[in-house]
């Protein structure tokens, strides 16, 4: 079974409907139904949390490649299914390729990647590169760090109609470019923006996640666990029992059901090299969401062990 945002809105997900007659726990158990995003323009589905590989990186013949291996398997074999990477991300593009294909998943993967040149002829060749490297289609090409936006977008739109990709959309990781980001918005057709968003960095929630709501876009975040801010703020604190309320046993879990709750279509692709945090990341998508209530009383709690 498959559960999309909009569903749990019409359960009225969260704390408040844990005690509903009969199985609101056992319909969200940790092996029920997985969260599920609707990319707007389409209304396809994919798995509501993804994986980032910018540390997807060396020799792609070496025993250094067993763990990275391995959590890919594990992504997947959870429900995983959106990728995110770059050219600019060493040779992730190429590992990726290379275990995808060694582990015959490459066909199961929501590929997003990125282009970050400001010459036509540049960009397409980059695009091409990040093709052949990934050994298949690209799911989703974002304008990297908004670096060439006009014009890798209008060949971008050229390539989406000829079949060439699925989806285009633009990327920042940084608050100060949020504006732009926005600008870009309200003048191009984008399927996805990637933003960061987080507990430790709630800016987007202004006015980019209203706005992606309004346009129909996607968004992939970037940075959900505030580049490892969250962590650090609650190292060596055990788990509220108000987590049990959201069926998250790890604070990772908290911070990703953050995101996942808000009702944007949000798909966070934390960074992951090792097994048992995708293991993590993955039991986020299960499990009751936080409704607005309890996201304020996360939200709460959060800066006040921050301080």
């Amino acid at each position: 079974m498959k559960l999309t945002r909009r569903d749990l809105i019409k359960l009225g997900a969260g704390a408040s409907v844990a005690g509903m007659a009969g199985s609101w726990n056992t319909l969200l158990a940790s092996t029920g139904p997985l969260l599920m995003a609707t990319i707007p323009s389409t209304g396809e589905q994919v798995p509501a949390v993804g994986i980032g590989t910018n540390r997807y990186r060396g020799n792609v013949d070496s025993d250094a490649m067993q763990p990275l291996r391995a959590t890919l398997e594990t992504f997947f074999k959870l429900g995983g299914r959106v990728i995110d990477t770059s050219p600019n991300y060493g040779n992730s593009e190429q590992v990726l390729g290379k275990l995808l294909a060694d582990a015959g998943l490459r066909g199961n993967a929501f590929m997003a990647t990125k282009v970050d040149r400001e010459d036509r002829e540049e960009g397409i060749e980059r695009m091409a590169g990040s093709a052949e490297r990934l050994g298949g289609v690209i799911d989703l090409m974002q304008v990297h760090n908004l670096r060439g936006t006009d014009v890798q977008l209008a060949t971008m739109m050229d390539m989406k109609a000829a079949g060439e990709i699925r989806y285009i959309g633009v990327t920042t990781h940084r608050t100060d470019m949020h504006g732009e980001v926005e600008e870009i918005m309200n003048r191009y057709p984008l399927d996805f923006i990637q933003i960061n968003y987080s507990l430790a960095d709630r800016a987007a929630a202004d006015r980019l996640l209203p706005l992606s709501m309004d346009k129909g876009v996607a968004v992939l975040v970037n940075r959900p666990f505030g580049n490892g801010k969250l962590f650090a703020a609650v190292k060596g604190e055990e788990l509220p029992a108000w987590a049990a309320e959201i069926d998250a046993s790890s604070w990772g879990q908290v911070f990703l059901k953050f995101i996942l709750s808000h009702p944007a279509e949000t798909l966070p692709i934390p960074g992951t090299t090792k097994p048992h945090h995708a293991e993590d990341n993955m039991n986020a998508m299960r499990g009751r969401m936080p409704d607005a209530d309890m996201r304020k009383r996360i939200a709460s709690h959060f800066d006040g062990v921050a301080q």
